[in-house]
C-alpha cells in the first residue's frame, strides 16, 4: 500500500544552508530507517533504480501564506533554531511501512537527529489526509478500482522541479511520453496489478504554464521544469484504457516523476 507520510520537527539549533538539499534529507531518512532496521536501511542505500520511496525537500511554517501550489525546493539562508518544518516521505513498496512500524512508535520527542551541525526534534508523524495535505494512504488495488472510466483530462501540478533521463541525457520539458512512461514503469515495478497500456497516442498536452528551473547545490546543479500541465484524450478510446490512464495520475501522488525522486525533486500532485 503507498504511503504518504509528513513528519513535523523543530529546530533546536540552526540548520547550516548548505545541509537543507535532498542529499541531506535523504540521508537523514537512511538514518531514521537505520536506527530501527539496519538491512533495511542498506536495501534502500543499494537500491539504484525505481527507488521504492520518494521525499520532498524540507519545508519551513513561515507565517506568511505561500502564494502559490509549489514547495520550497532551495532556501536562501539558514534554518533557525525554533523553527517548525515539515517534510514528507513517501513509500511505495507494500511491505514497507509494516518494517519501519517500529521507528514510528520507537521515535523518541527527545532524541536529537542532525542535519550537518543542526539538530532537530521530531514532534509528530502523520498519515491521514485529514492531519495535512501531504499525508494519505491507499492500496494500489484501491487506487485501481476507484480510477475513473470517463474522466479524459489530466492536471498535474508540478511542484519541485522535474527532470527526466533518456540515455544519457537529461530533458526538461515533460511531454506525453516522458510523463506517462515514468509513471507506468512505477505502477509496474511496485504494483501486483498490471497495466497493459503500450502507447500514448491518443493523449495529447491541452494546456500549460510551466517554466525552468535551475537549484544550485554545492558541486553540482540540477535543472528541472515546474508549474501546471494538462493531458487530454482525443479521439475514440475505449473506457478500459482511459480508466488505465487515470490510475497512473491518481498513482503520481505518492510516485512522483522522473529522477531524483529521493531527493525531493519531482513532487507533483493531481488536480
Amino acid at each position: 500500500m503507498p504511503h504518504s507520510l509528513v513528519i513535523n520537527f523543530t529546530t533546536t539549533s540552526d540548520i547550516p544552508l548548505g545541509y537543507t538539499s535532498g542529499k541531506h534529507l535523504h540521508a537523514l531518512f537512511l538514518n531514521l530507517v537505520n536506527s530501527v532496521d539496519q538491512e533495511l536501511a542498506e536495501y534502500f542505500h543499494q537500491s539504484s533504480t525505481h527507488k521504492t520511496f520518494t521525499i520532498s525537500p524540507l519545508q519551513v511554517n513561515y507565517n506568511h501564506k505561500k502564494t502559490d501550489n509549489l514547495l520550497q525546493w532551495q532556501h536562501q539562508s539558514k534554518i533557525k533554531a525554533g523553527s517548525n518544518c515539515w517534510w514528507r516521505i513517501t513509500l511505495l513498496d507494500d511491505n514497507l511501512f509494516g518494517k519501519l512500524t517500529k521507528l514510528w512508535i520507537n521515535l523518541r520527542p527527545d532524541k536529537p537527529y542532525h542535519l550537518g551541525s543542526g539538530e532537530l526534534l521530531i514532534t509528530s508523524v502523520l498519515c491521514s489526509p485529514d492531519s495535512h495535505p501531504w499525508a494519505n494512504a491507499c492500496s494500489y488495488q484501491r487506487i485501481y478500482e476507484e480510477a475513473s472510466e470517463t474522466e479524459r483530462n489530466f492536471t498535474f501540478n508540478i511542484v519541485t522541479p522535474t527532470s527526466f533521463r533518456r540515455g544519457k541525457y537529461d530533458l526538461f520539458l515533460p511531454t506525453t511520453e516522458l510523463v506517462f512512461n515514468s509513471l507506468l514503469k512505477r505502477w509496474q515495478k511496485h504494483s501486483n496489478t498490471l497495466i497493459d497500456l503500450t502507447n500514448f497516442d491518443n493523449l495529447f498536452p491541452a494546456y500549460f504554464n510551466i517554466n525552468t528551473e535551475i537549484v544550485i547545490q554545492p558541486q553540482t546543479k540540477f535543472i528541472g521544469c515546474v508549474g501546471k500541465i494538462t493531458y487530454k484524450v482525443l479521439g475514440d478510446v475505449e473506457p478500459s484504457i482511459i480508466k488505465q490512464l487515470n490510475v497512473l495520475a491518481d498513482y503520481a501522488f505518492y510516485c512522483g516523476l522522473g529522477r531524483k525522486t529521493t531527493m525531493g525533486f519531482g513532487t507533483v500532485t493531481r488536480q
